[in-house]
């Protein structure tokens, strides 16, 4: 049986194991339930696995009869605070909690991956680490703690895959090169001086501070960094005032800053806070700037990118593999990529009817027939190092 066929015979049982994972999300830093789950499913396959690593982390060995390379693939098993809406039969049965994102089917997928290799143990020539992660949803994220736990312990290579919405299902793209933002987050504490609405004299308005400093911000981009680069700027929240008639003495504003360049990251981070302390200035007012820095960039090796699209050709049928644009979003599979060669990649997941609805959203799904593709480009990927 080819490695096509055997993904093809274990479909309706890797869209079964989605499912139930579907059903029971769990939220970062607390994956127990799936952890257990995910380990018990491992040990059937006779891999040698390690439970508890960096919290609610899973690594499984499965370690051939001949020496060799070790190639690692990562899948992510959180969820979102998010209320389902998507109707579906097999939605969540936990309050207020939603896997939106695809990290069930990325379980699903490795875990097919792990049952097929599993039984081509005595040709293998050198091991597969199947590493099961917790909290890639939150920073500082799982994978930090996973690496230090030693997950990339003896590892030549890894690869990892995200189910994307936003590309037709039997589809496959990457990146050589930036692949996902630099993903950092900021709190801004404006403190002026409250008052009645209509004596604004007599008082420093933090909502109109706020304004300036959200508008003022977007030149930061626009007029400070090189065209040719990339950034972004974002403020996702603004809260300020509790009247209609009474000028607000406090605002407090989150945001998010991306980028693909550490200099340019540099850059945007240092020109916000000196925005916001010219500003803190100019009105008379208290600024305080909690900047935080998330995840690095995804940064994929070009030879391990090659080696990706090469190995999907046979999957997606070479049309349908190819180089996409870089993408905003954020992930920690960035902190495996500067410890280790490897790449990262997107495996279209995209319903063709639709309509299709983005990733945390509450009627996110996932076409269920990009599972067993990603399974075998899983396995390919392995083999291709311990074959």
């Amino acid at each position: 049986m080819t490695i096509k066929e055997a993904c093809q015979s274990l479909t309706g049982e890797i869209v079964k194991w989605r499912r139930e994972f579907h059903r029971h999300p769990e939220l970062s830093y607390a994956e127990s339930r799936t952890a257990s789950v995910v380990a018990g499913m491992l040990r059937q396959f006779g891999l040698d696995v390690r439970e508890g690593v960096n919290g609610y982390g899973v690594v499984a060995d499965l370690v051939g009869k001949i020496p060799g390379k070790t190639v690692a693939l990562r899948a992510d098993m959180d969820a979102l605070a998010i209320v389902e809406e998507t109707g579906l039969p097999y939605a969540s049965e936990v309050p207020g909690i939603m896997h939106a994102c695809g990290h069930d089917g990325h379980m699903a997928a490795l875990l097919g991956a792990a049952q097929i290799l599993s039984g081509m143990r005595d040709r293998l020539r050198g091991s597969v680490r199947f590493i099961f992660q917790p909290a890639e949803e939150i920073p500082p994220g799982g994978a930090i703690g996973m690496i230090e736990a030693g997950a990339l312990d003896g590892v030549d290579v890894i690869f990892g895959l995200h189910l994307w919405s936003e590309f037709p299902v039997g589809t496959f793209y990457t990146t050589q090169g930036p692949m996902m933002a630099a993903a950092d987050l900021f709190t801004v504490t404006i403190s002026g001086k409250g008052g009645h609405g209509g004596l604004p004299h007599k008082t420093v308005d933090s909502l109109v501070i706020a304004s300036h400093l959200v508008m003022a911000s977007q030149h930061i981009v626009s007029r400070q960094v090189n065209p040719l680069d990339s950034g972004v700027v974002t403020f996702g929240l603004l809260q300020s005032g509790s009247a209609f008639n009474v000028i607000a003495d406090k605002a407090v504003l989150k945001g998010t800053v991306r980028s693909f360049d550490p200099v340019v990251r540099d850059l945007l981070q240092g020109r916000l806070e000196q925005t916001a302390a010219s500003i803190a200035q100019m009105y008379g007012a208290r600024i305080d700037m909690d900047y935080v820095r998330g995840y690095p960039a995804v940064i994929n090796h070009e030879r391990e990118a090659r080696a990706a699209m090469q190995e999907a050709e046979p999957v997606f049928g070479a049309q349908h593999v190819g180089i996409m644009q870089p993408n905003m979003a954020g992930e920690d599979f960035a902190y495996y990529l500067q410890k280790v060669p490897g790449a990262f990649c997107f495996v279209g997941a995209g319903l063709p009817e639709g309509p299709v609805y983005p990733h945390h959203h509450p009627r996110f799904v996932i076409d269920e027939r990009a599972l067993p593709l990603a399974t075998e480009w899983l396995c390919r990927m392995a083999l291709r190092y311990v074959m």
